[in-house]
C-alpha cells in the first residue's frame, strides 16, 4: 500500500523552505543564517531516518510518488499510430538501494552545515547555494524518471561549481573550471545515454481503435521492463518496421556511454585528475560534501543504470571492471603514501577506495554488490569525518602540510583522538564500518576472480601505510611553538565529530543496520544473470 502523503516530495524539496527563509535574514547577520541553514538540514535528516526505520523490503512501493509532468506532442507519418508524445514523470521512490545513500546525504549535510562555521564572508550566498545542493543530491537518490534524475544531477553540478569558485582557497577557481569540464563532459554523455534509452526502450505502443498510441516514457522501470521483455517493442526483430529496436552495438554504445559518465563522477582512473583540486581548492565544509556524498553518485548510478539496466553487458565487461578496481586502488593508495599535504592524502585515499566500490560491482553477485553499496556509505562517513578535522586543523594553523605539523596531540587531545579513530576506520580496522564495506566487496569478488582480488589487497595494506604515517606526523612528533596555544575542539565542531563516528562505530559492530535494507535490491539483476546462464 502506498502513502498517500509525499513525504518524499517533502524529503527532497524542505531545504528550499529553508532556502526562502533564508532570503529574509540580513545577509550580514552570520549567526542567524548559520542557525537558519543548521535547523534547515535537520528535517530531511529526521525525515530520512523516519523513511529509513519505517521501509520494508518486503514492501518497497509503499513510499512512492508518481505523476505525469511533461507531455512533449510529436507529429508522426506512420499509418497506423495514433499519436505519439514524449511523457516524462515525477517520480520519486526508494528501495534498498537508494535508501542508505538518502540518509548518508542527509547526515552529512547536516555535519557540513554544522562545519561551515570556517565560512568567513557571503554568508547568505554561501548557504543558499548550499541547501540547493543538499536537495539536489536528495532528488539525485529519489529520482526514478531519467529526465527528473538529470535535473537533480545537473542542480548538485551548478550549486557545487560556485561553492568551489567562490569560497574556495588561492586556485578555486581553476578547481570550479577543471571541476565543470570534466563533470560537464560526463554529463552531456548521460544525456546522449538517456535520450537514446527513452527513444528506443522507453517506446510503448497502447492499443487504439486507430492502431496505437506511441508513448516515449523517461521512467526507469518502464525501460528496465521493456529491455528484459520479449515482447517489446525494443526486443522485437529490427528494421523498417521497427525502428525501436535496441541492437547488440546500440546496447553495447548505451551501456559504455553510461559507464564513462558515471566513471567521471565516482571517479574511475584515469578520469579522476578533477576530484584532487577539488578536495585540495574547495572549502573542508563542501569537501565534506563532495567526497561523502556526490562521489557516491557515481557508483550509484553505475549500479542503478549501468548494472540495473544491462547486467548481461556488465557479466561481459566483468573483468575490465575489476582491473580498473584493482589499478584504482593500487595506484590511490601509492600516490596517497607519497603525498606531503593531507588533504591530497585523503584525496587519493578516496581513489583507492572507489576503486574498492568498482570490485564489488564487478563481483556481479549480492554480496559484492551489498559490499559496493556498503562501502559507499562508510566512504561517505569516513571521509566527511576526516575533512571536518581537515577543516579544525586549517582554521587553526592555517596549513595541511604534514612538513609543518606535528605533536598537535598535546593542545589538541580531543581532536587528536578522533583524526586517530577515523584513521583507524579508514584503513579498515575490524570493529568500525570501512572493515564491512571491504570485507563484503572482497569476498563477493574473490568467488569469481580470485588473482585480481588478492592483487588488490595491496592496497588495503598500504592503506594502513599511508593512513598511520599521516595520521601519527600530526598527532606525534616534535611540536612547533606556535602549537601550543591551540585550542581543542569547540561544541559546533565536537558534536558532528562524536555523531559521524557513533554512525561510523553502529556499522561496524551491528552491519545488518544496512545489510537487511538492501536485502532484495538486487535479486532483479542476479535472477537475469542467473537465467542467462542457464540458457
Amino acid at each position: 500500500m502506498e502513502s498517500s502523503f509525499p513525504w518524499l516530495t517533502l524529503l527532497t524539496f524542505s531545504p528550499i523552505i529553508g532556502l526562502l527563509v533564508l532570503l529574509f535574514i540580513p545577509g550580514t547577520n552570520s549567526r542567524a543564517l548559520r542557525t537558519a541553514a543548521i535547523v534547515t538540514t535537520l528535517v530531511p535528516l529526521g525525515l530520512s531516518l523516519w523513511l529509513f526505520a519505517s521501509y520494508d523490503a518486503a514492501n518497497p512501493n509503499a513510499f512512492r510518488e508518481q505523476v505525469d509532468w511533461i507531455t512533449i506532442a510529436l507529429n508522426h507519418e506512420a499509418v497506423n499510430i495514433g499519436s505519439s508524445a514524449y511523457v516524462f514523470q515525477y517520480h520519486l521512490a526508494v528501495d534498498g538501494l537508494s535508501l542508505p545513500l538518502v540518509a548518508l546525504a542527509a547526515l552529512v549535510a547536516v555535519m557540513a552545515a554544522l562545519a561551515s562555521v570556517h565560512i568567513k564572508k557571503r554568508w547568505k550566498a554561501f548557504y543558499v547555494w548550499f541547501l540547493l545542493l543538499e536537495t539536489g543530491m536528495l532528488g539525485v537518490f529519489l529520482a526514478r524518471d531519467l529526465i527528473l534524475f538529470f535535473l537533480f544531477f545537473e542542480l548538485t553540478l551548478i550549486a557545487l561549481f560556485f561553492l568551489i569558485g567562490i569560497w574556495g582557497s588561492l586556485n578555486r577557481e581553476k578547481a570550479a573550471n577543471t571541476f565543470l569540464i570534466y563533470n560537464g563532459l560526463g554529463s552531456a554523455l548521460m544525456l546522449i545515454a538517456f535520450v537514446l534509452l527513452i527513444s528506443t526502450a522507453g517506446a510503448s505502443l497502447n492499443a487504439t481503435e486507430q492502431g496505437g498510441d506511441l508513448v516515449y516514457s523517461g521512467d526507469y522501470a518502464t525501460i528496465a521492463a521493456n529491455l528484459t521483455s520479449g515482447e517489446s517493442l525494443t526486443n522485437l526483430p529490427g528494421g523498417y518496421d521497427n525502428p525501436f529496436a535496441l541492437s547488440d552495438g546500440m546496447r553495447w554504445t548505451i551501456f559504455i556511454l553510461l559507464l564513462a559518465a558515471f566513471g567521471i563522477k565516482l571517479p574511475v582512473l584515469p578520469l579522476h585528475t578533477w576530484m584532487l583540486r577539488v578536495h585540495a581548492e574547495a572549502p573542508p565544509s563542501v569537501v565534506m560534501i563532495h567526497s561523502g556524498v556526490l562521489l557516491k553518485m557515481g557508483g550509484y548510478g553505475l549500479i542503478r543504470f549501468g548494472i540495473g539496466l544491462f547486467p548481461e553487458l556488465a557479466e561481459d565487461a566483468s573483468f575490465v571492471l575489476a582491473l580498473l578496481g584493482a589499478v584504482s586502488v593500487l595506484y590511490g593508495a601509492v600516490l596517497a603514501f607519497v603525498q606531503r599535504e593531507f588533504r591530497l592524502v585523503l584525496a587519493y585515499s578516496s581513489v583507492s577506495h572507489m576503486g574498492i566500490v568498482l570490485l564489488g560491482i564487478a563481483s556481479l553477485n549480492e554480496i559484492g554488490l551489498q559490499g559496493a553499496v556498503f562501502q559507499l556509505v562508510s566512504h561517505g562517513l569516513i571521509s566527511a569525518l576526516l575533512f571536518l578535522i581537515v577543516g579544525s586543523l586549517y582554521e587553526r594553523t592555517g596549513t595541511t602540510e604534514l612538513e609543518e605539523l606535528g605533536g598537535l596531540a598535546r593542545p589538541m587531545p580531543f581532536m587528536s583522538g578522533v583524526l586517530l579513530a577515523a584513521g583507524m576506520a579508514s584503513l579498515g580496522l575490524p570493529g568500525l564500518s570501512g572493515f564491512i564495506g571491504e570485507f563484503l566487496a572482497f569476498l563477493g569478488l574473490f568467488e569469481t576472480m580470485k588473482w585480481v582480488t588478492a592483487i588488490a589487497a595491496i592496497g588495503v595494506i598500504l592503506a594502513a601505510v599511508y593512513i598511520l604515517r599521516s595520521v601519527l606526523k600530526i598527532t606525534f612528533g616534535p611540536q612547533q611553538e606556535r602549537y601550543a596555544v591551540l585550542k581543542d575542539a569547540r561544541l559546533i565542531e565536537a558534536v558532528p565529530m562524536i555523531a559521524l563516528f557513533a554512525f561510523i562505530v553502529l556499522l561496524g559492530v551491528y552491519p545488518s543496520v544496512l545489510t537487511d535494507t538492501m536485502q532484495g535490491s538486487f535479486d532483479n539483476i542476479i535472477a537475469h544473470l542467473n537465467t542467462r546462464m542457464g540458457g
